[in-house]
């Protein structure tokens, strides 16, 4: 007679028979049916805890064995519990990043140099991506503190009052990029912007230009700082006539860049040089003057903001100032991680800096 008994204790028996009656179960999760972290530990033949640094903190393991680590969890099909590291830890191994724009360079170069010092240590980034508007940066906020950031990266120094209150209630590190801040306690990586506009127009004075036009567009914190030292530039050479500023409020673009060219000339025909607020709509501007014949910079001198990559080839090659947005990713990331790990900075207010490209278009 077959002998009785559940399912499990037959398929038991039917293992044991087939090993010789050595009980050799492996063990894995017994709800999910999932490799655990023990699982990798017992393949490869290390502790858990070493199994868990691999993946937080790698440059605490041995590459060769790291590697190990990692092929035996990918081919067990493992991945590491994030929520349950951070309730034992009481750190979720994340930071939250809010930036403008994902379109302009200028932001993507700031993240890689953030992931660059932020990977390596273990830690996840959380992108947001506001449009400029301060309103959708506190829904993005609120929505990324429900999963316990350890530190905060934030783009500028314009948010909302109830921002400010989250942050300030939380106590979640946090490093302001782009702006410099001179709130006590506030900790700022960035150059400044009203440097970056007065610096452009001296240039331009100082090549005989007089007939200064200024086109800013989007209309944010930053761009408004550069047409401030645009003013004040001009304002002390006696020359700042409001008339020659155009303000827009779309994104920054080459075809904007154009368009905003034909206006100008349009309008203000005897413009000698204009400063436009970034490098992509000076490369329309040129592309422009191109199509209609106009010389530059024998009739027109047109200058931009960023030193983006395409500027060093067009023709004429583009009259900048070049930002820091990579070296500005890394210094804010290192600055945060020093706050996250207990430390204080070196200093809370990092000026990189600015440096201004002549070129052949003024």
């Amino acid at each position: 007679m077959a002998a009785r008994g559940n399912g499990r204790d037959g398929e038991t028996r039917d293992a044991e028979a087939r090993d010789g009656g050595v009980r050799t179960r492996k063990r894995r999760s017994s709800r999910t049916g999932r490799a655990t972290m023990a699982d990798v530990a017992e393949r490869v033949g290390v502790s858990a805890i070493t199994v868990s640094r691999a993946f937080k903190r790698p440059e605490l393991v041995a590459p060769e064995l790291r590697e190990r680590i990692l092929g035996e969890a990918q081919a067990m099909g493992y991945v590491p519990n994030q929520a349950a590291s951070a309730l034992a830890s009481a750190r979720s191994m994340t930071v939250a990043v809010m930036i403008p724009s994902m379109t302009n360079t200028v932001f993507v170069e700031t993240l890689a140099g953030i992931h660059e010092v932020l990977h390596p240590r273990g830690y996840q980034i959380l992108i947001g991506v506001s449009h400029y508007s301060p309103v959708e940066e506190e829904r993005l906020l609120r929505t990324y503190l429900q999963f316990q950031p350890d530190g905060i990266l934030l783009t500028g120094n314009d948010h909302t009052a109830a921002t400010l209150t989250y942050l300030a209630a939380l106590r979640r590190p946090t490093v302001h990029m782009m702006e410099l801040l001179d709130d006590p306690g506030s900790h700022s990586v960035g150059f400044s912007q009203f440097e970056g506009g007065h610096l452009m127009t001296r240039h331009l004075l100082e090549r005989g230009y007089r007939r200064i036009g200024f086109v800013a567009v989007q209309l944010d914190p930053r761009t408004l700082a550069r047409l401030e030292g645009y003013r004040q530039a001009l304002r002390e050479a006696g020359l700042y006539d409001p008339a020659r500023e155009w303000h827009r409020t779309e994104p920054s673009s080459l075809s904007l860049g154009a368009a905003m060219l034909d206006r100008i000339v349009d309008e203000r025909s005897d413009c000698d040089a204009v400063f436009f607020c970034n490098d992509d709509l000076a490369q329309g501007a040129l592309f422009q003057c191109q199509r209609r014949g106009i010389r530059v910079p024998e009739q027109l001198a047109i200058a931009g903001f960023n030193d983006l990559a395409a500027s060093a080839w067009t023709t004429p090659t583009l009259t900048t100032v070049a930002t820091p947005r990579y070296g500005i990713g890394r210094q804010s990331a290192a600055m945060l991680l020093d706050l996250m790990e207990g430390r204080e900075p070196a200093t809370r207010r990092l000026d990189l800096g600015l440096t201004f490209i002549a070129r052949e278009s003024t």
